[in-house]
């Protein structure tokens, strides 16, 4: 059917958007890729985060002697593990930025299959 300008649409590349776009995408073994490698990074750092986050206030409440204990003037292992929680979450994050970059090559041979590259 042609479309506005007379001339007639292409199947083999659906317009951006459209649901035969995406199914193409989603059955493509880069994008499973991409997904797995995603999975891969997410997860575990999800994981470790959230049971570092939750050790201060376990370790505060099973712990308290050794919590207590003084470092350096009135600063305690308490606030050096609290302080210590956006040193990690910088970190993981800095992780993140350098996996991303990975997952952006996942990206783009996606996206030159879509244009009809190889």
């Amino acid at each position: 059917m042609p479309d506005v300008q007379g001339s007639a649409k292409s199947s083999a590349n659906p317009p951006a958007g459209s649901p035969n776009q995406w199914q193409r995408v989603a059955d493509m073994d880069e994008f499973r890729q991409l997904l797995k490698a995603k999975v891969r990074f997410i997860v575990p750092a999800t994981i470790f985060f959230i049971v570092y986050y939750f050790l201060l206030p376990w370790s505060v409440g099973y712990y308290p002697q050794f919590m207590d204990k003084r470092v350096w003037g009135p600063v305690n292992i308490a606030y050096l593990f609290a302080l210590s929680q956006f040193f990690v979450a910088w970190f993981i994050a800095w992780l993140y930025v350098r996996a991303a970059r990975h997952f952006d090559e996942y990206g783009e041979r996606i996206m030159a299959r879509l244009k009809g590259g190889k």
